[in-house]
C-alpha cells in the first residue's frame, strides 16, 4: 500500500474513531462522485471499486434486474428489465454478479465502464471528490458519537460547564456537549463557566448536528451512581441498593441489602466517621442523605422507611395499598416531616400510601405500665407493654410492626414516656 495513504488512513480512523474498511468505502464514493462529474453518461448507477494496495481503481455501471420493462422505467439509473439484461450479459466484457448462471429478477448487473486510457479529473471533479469525503467523514463521526453515547445511558460522566444560557446550561462532556435544563437542575445550584460537575446521561438521541444528548443533576439514578463510585460493596455486588427516592436539593432516602453475610449495608454506605455518605452529599450541594435497610417485610420497610421517627405499629391494606402507622404523639411531627417530607419520601420508596395517625399512653395505664416495667417475665416483647399501656390485648395484632430494638420504639422511650405521665 502507498506509504503516505496508509498513514492517512491510520491517522483518521484514530482521531475520528472509524474504521479503515469505512474509510475506503468513503474514497470509493468520493471517485463515483468525481466520476459522474466528468464522465458519467444519463442513467449509469456508477460504483467504483478502489484497491488501496495498488491505488488502482475499477468503474462499473451496476443495475438491479426488475421482472418487466413498467418496473424498470420508475428508477432508470438503478432498475433494468430482464429481457434487456439478458441482451446487456451477452455483449457484455465486464461479466456479472451472476457468473455464468443464468439471469433472474433481483440479480445484480455489473458493467464495467472503466476509460481504456485512465481517468484525469478536472478542478471540479477533484472539489465534488473532496465535498463527499468530508461530508461521508462527519456522518461517519456523528453516528460513533451516538453510538459511544447512546451505550452510557444512565451513566455519570464529569463535564465541564461551557456556557449558561439563561436557566440553561451546556456542558462540555469531551467529544460532544449536552444540555442540563432547569428541570434536571438541583433546586438552587449555581453554575459558572469552567466549572467541573458529574452529571447523569438520561437521554440520547440522533441528530443532525451530532447525538442531541439531555444531562441531569436531579434525577434519582444520580444517587445510585455516586454511592456506586465512592461505596466498592455495591460496586461489587456485595450491598445492592433496592429503591431511591429523591426531592433533588433536599432529602434522598435510599434502601439497601447486603447480598452477603457478614456485611452491614448502611455501615457500608455511610463509611468510616461518615466519610463516603458525606462525599456524595458534598457532590450533591449538601443534600441530607437517609440510608435504611430493605426488608421483604412490607410492614418493617415501611417502619425503617419512615425514620428517624418511632413507629408503634403499622397496619396494611394489601387491596388499596394503603399502610395506617401509629405513631406516639410527640413522634408525629417527626414522622411526618418538614412539609410532609419524611412520609412524602417514605411512600416514594416503599410504594405505598401511607396514613400517619397519633397515639398517646393514657396517665393510669402509663402509670401501670412503668409500675409493671420492672416484673414483666424475661422474653417479654415491647410492643406487648406498649399494647398493655394503651389498653389493648398484650398479643400483637395482625399486620402490626413487630417492636425491637433495631425496629421502632425502643424500651426506655416507653419507660421515659410512662414516667412523665405519671409525673403530670
Amino acid at each position: 500500500m502507498n506509504e503516505q495513504l496508509e498513514q492517512a488512513l491510520d491517522q483518521i480512523a484514530e482521531e475520528k474513531g472509524i474504521s479503515r474498511q469505512d474509510l475506503i468505502s468513503m474514497i470509493e464514493a468520493s471517485l463515483a462522485a468525481a466520476f459522474r462529474k466528468d464522465y458519467g453518461e444519463k442513467n449509469q448507477n456508477i460504483v467504483v471499486e478502489f484497491d488501496p494496495e495498488n491505488m488502482a481503481t475499477k468503474v462499473f455501471d451496476v443495475k438491479t434486474v426488475v421482472e418487466n420493462e413498467t418496473e424498470a422505467e420508475e428508477d432508470p439509473q438503478k432498475f433494468i428489465d430482464l429481457e434487456e439484461a439478458k441482451k446487456l450479459k451477452k455483449s457484455a466484457k465486464g461479466g456479472s454478479a451472476s457468473g455464468g448462471k443464468s439471469i433472474k429478477v433481483g440479480d445484480e448487473i455489473r458493467t464495467e465502464i472503466t476509460p481504456k486510457t485512465g481517468t484525469s479529473y478536472g478542478r471540479i471533479a477533484a472539489q465534488t471528490a473532496k465535498q463527499v469525503i468530508i461530508q461521508k467523514l462527519r456522518e461517519a463521526e456523528r453516528n460513533v458519537q451516538f453510538s459511544d453515547f447512546k451505550a452510557k445511558e444512565r451513566t455519570l460522566q464529569n463535564g465541564i460547564v461551557q456556557r449558561v444560557e439563561g436557566d440553561t446550561v451546556l456542558i462540555d462532556l469531551g467529544k460532544a456537549a449536552g444540555v442540563l435544563f432547569p428541570s434536571e437542575q438541583i433546586r438552587g445550584e449555581k453554575y459558572t463557566v469552567g466549572q467541573r460537575i458529574k452529571v447523569l446521561i438520561l437521554h440520547v438521541e440522533p441528530a443532525t448536528r451530532g447525538p442531541k444528548i439531555t444531562l441531569s443533576r436531579s434525577h434519582p439514578d444520580m444517587v445510585r451512581k455516586l454511592f456506586e463510585l465512592e461505596v466498592p460493596e455495591i460496586f461489587n455486588g456485595s450491598v445492592e441498593i433496592k429503591a431511591v427516592a429523591r426531592e433533588a436539593g433536599s432529602r434522598s432516602k435510599i434502601a439497601v441489602i447486603s447480598n452477603q453475610d457478614g456485611i452491614d449495608p448502611i455501615g457500608s454506605c455511610v463509611g468510616q466517621k461518615g466519610s463516603r455518605v458525606q462525599t456524595v452529599m458534598a457532590e450533591l450541594g449538601g443534600e441530607k442523605i437517609d440510608i435504611i435497610e430493605f426488608s421483604d417485610d412490607q410492614v418493617k420497610f415501611i417502619a425503617n422507611a419512615l425514620s428517624p421517627a418511632k413507629i408503634l405499629n403499622v397496619q396494611l391494606d394489601e387491596a388499596s395499598k394503603e399502610a395506617k402507622v401509629g405513631v406516639l404523639e410527640d413522634q408525629l411531627s417527626l414522622a411526618i416531616g418538614k412539609a410532609g417530607q419524611n412520609v412524602r419520601l417514605a411512600a416514594r420508596l416503599t410504594g405505598w400510601k401511607i396514613d400517619i395517625n397519633g397515639e398517646k399512653l393514657g396517665s393510669d395505664s402509663a402509670e401501670a405500665s412503668s409500675d409493671k416495667g420492672d416484673e414483666a417475665p424475661a422474653g417479654e416483647s415491647e410492643n406487648q407493654k406498649v399494647g398493655e399501656s394503651e389498653g389493648q390485648p398484650a398479643e400483637q395484632k395482625s399486620g402490626e410492626v413487630e417492636v425491637t430494638p433495631e425496629g421502632t420504639v425502643e424500651q426506655e422511650t416507653i419507660a421515659a414516656t410512662a414516667e412523665e405521665a405519671k409525673k403530670e
